[in-house]
């Protein structure tokens, strides 16, 4: 599992200073504890455009996906409103 995330932590490399970090954050102290169902989450979290992610993540918009924005919550997200 551990090439995998490693595989995952190199494609999450984004065009958002902002979303680079949280990212980041996430593989520095989630990463090695995540279930392979929340691995497979993280993949898909992936195909989103940096700008969906970040106005979800910052301005409170939905992705339409609720397991992805549990996720992001759990993991990404610093602060709750």
């Amino acid at each position: 599992m551990e090439a995998e995330i490693n595989r995952i932590k190199w494609k999450s490399r984004r065009g958002m200073r902002e979303l680079d970090l949280l990212f980041e954050n996430f593989f520095k102290f989630h990463a090695s504890k995540i279930s392979k169902t929340e691995l497979q989450t993280l993949r898909e979290l992936l195909v989103y455009d940096d700008q969906s992610l970040f106005d979800f993540i910052f301005k409170d918009k939905t992705l339409g996906n609720l397991k992805h924005e549990e996720f992001i919550k759990k993991f990404l997200k610093k602060y709750e409103k």
